[in-house]
Order: C-alpha cells, then structure tokens, then sequence
C-alpha cells in the first residue's frame, strides 16, 4: 500500500510548493496551476484513504499538504459578511468569444443588470455593429474592435475619457477614466492578456498581467478575462498591490467561468474576474452563462467611497 500513496504524496506535496511559491516555470504548469482546486479536493480523499490505510508517513505528508492547499482554495468559498455603504457601481464584464456571443443575449443580460460599465472582450467589428443598440443604454464609449480574439470596449452610463490601450502580443486591453456625477472618478480596464498556451507566449501573457495598474491613488477597477486564477502569482502579486477579487469578497471564487461550452474533459476553471480597489466596497457577485461564448460574463455590485476618500 505504500507504493501506492506515497509517489501520489510527493506528486502532491510538490504540486503545493509549487502552488505557495509562485513561481511560473514551463508553459504546462501556468496551464496546470489553473486547477488547484481540484487537486485540493484530491489531496483531502488520498488523505483520507492514507488514513485508513495507516499509512503514518503517507498520512503526515498529505496532511500538511492538504492544509496548505485548503489555506489556498477555502477562502475563495467563504464571504466576507460586507455590508458597504456609499455610492452604488455595478460592473458587467463579458468576452464575446471572437464576437460570435449572442448579441440579443447580451443585450437583454445588460437591460437585466443595469451596470453602469460595462467591459467587452473578443469585440469584432461585426460584432459591434450587432451591438449598436448598447449606446442607447450605455451612451458613452471606447471602442477598440479588431479582428479575431484581440479587441475591446468599455461602455459606460457616465462620461470617460479614453487612456493609453496596454498591447502585448496584439492584444488590446482598453482603458477609460470614469467620472459619475456627484461620485468619484476611477479608471477601468477591459482586461484581456493573451492565454498563456504554447511556450513561446508565456512573455505576452506575463507582460500583459504585469501592465495592469497596480494599486495607488487612483481608484481603479479591472473586469475582463484575466486568463489566470488566483492560484497564478502574477494574479495574486495584482491582488496584493490594493485590490480584491469581487467573487472571493463574496464567497464565489470558486464559480467556473471557463469553458462552458464542449473542451473535452477540462473542467472548468476561474478565469474571468472583477478586481476593485480596497476602498471600493462589494456587495454582491454573479456570474452568467451567455449563448454563444465559452465564458460566462461576470458581475459585480460595487460601492465607490465618498469623494475625497484617501487610500488606504
């Protein structure tokens, strides 16, 4: 029985070091680590089954591999019990899957959630033109449509202002300077670095994380599709410069966004998120499967401080 729990504790064992440690390593782990979660749950039962089998030195192992994994993964499922108050945000992000997402499907999804921004990804010309009714409900716009999977646009219920686009690899992530009456400005990102896939793109996802505003004086929100979970490190180096990830506030860190639709056997992985801010409150999250695209569009309900407001 050893040989069987042992090489599967220091297969785990080694998979948590590597989790904790952050490091990035070959392209077959960035895609790896996405999965985290599942290995937790798969440390807990060969735990368990070590245990039964008294195997000590299996157990011990798979013991604190499984705590340090449980450390990683359970906040995700707990909320926060926030109660924010001040001036009401609501924040809509969705990638249209090279433009092909349904646009009635998302048309209705906005006239259901009413955010006042609203961040695309994957936005085509075609697919623009689709969405042209948008601007009779978000009048203000930065529209950045480009063929394939690169493009995208910020909608907004309030004047902006574009910013400088961040662009590694083609990909453009959109910017704008939002200024709601009577309310704080703040800066959002449609966020979409490339996915991380064959070797030679790890740099341009790795650069497109790392051009993200980190946290400062200025209030910021990133929506989009991240390509990365919280069990990246360069997703949670984001996280530690002043954000929090919308669905962990709330206790939904573990819904799937990705894929949705037919990917073999992959299950499904945290790829989409709404990073807000520390001083920006959370009071709600939702994610929303929409026809046509293989991720589901994430939502958040937010609370900007009052204006004024210092950092934190």
């Amino acid at each position: 029985m050893r040989w069987i729990f042992w090489p599967v504790a220091a297969l785990l064992a080694v998979w948590a070091l590597l989790r904790t440690s952050g490091v990035e390593g070959p392209w077959a782990w960035v895609a790896l680590v996405a999965f985290t979660p599942y290995v937790a749950l798969g440390s807990a039962l060969t735990l368990l089954a070590a245990t039964l089998a008294r195997d000590r030195v299996a157990t011990g192992v798979l013991l604190v591999t499984t705590l340090v994994l449980a450390g990683a993964v359970t906040p995700r499922y707990l909320p926060d019990g926030e109660h924010s108050t001040g001036r009401p945000l609501r924040v809509l992000s969705a990638n249209l899957m090279l433009g092909v997402a349904d646009p009635e499907a998302v048309l209705a999804l906005v006239r259901r959630l009413r955010p006042d921004v609203f961040a695309v990804q994957e936005l085509t010309a075609e697919s623009r033109e689709r969405l042209a009714p948008l601007r009779e409900l978000l009048p203000h716009a930065v529209e950045r449509a480009t063929p394939g999977a690169v493009g995208s646009a910020i909608y907004s219920r309030h004047p902006l202002s574009e910013l400088p686009m961040l662009e590694f690899g083609a990909f453009r992530q959109s910017r704008a300077l939002v200024r709601p009456a009577g309310g704080p400005e703040f800066e959002l990102v449609s966020v979409h670095p490339c996915a991380p896939k064959p070797e030679t793109r790890l740099p341009c996802w790795r650069d497109g994380l790392r051009a993200l505003p980190r946290g400062g004086p200025r209030l910021t929100v990133l929506a989009g599709d991240f390509n990365a979970t919280l069990d990246h490190g360069h997703l949670r180096e984001l996280l530690d410069s002043g954000y929090r990830d919308a669905a962990e506030v709330t206790g939904h860190g573990l819904t799937a966004t990705w894929p949705m639709l037919a990917y073999g056997p992959v299950p499904g992985v945290t790829i989409d998120h709404v990073l807000a801010d520390r001083r920006i409150g959370v009071t709600a999250f939702e994610a929303v499967t929409v026809p046509g695209t293989d991720h589901r569009a994430v939502f958040a309900a937010l609370t900007l401080p009052a204006v004024g407001s210092g950092p934190r």
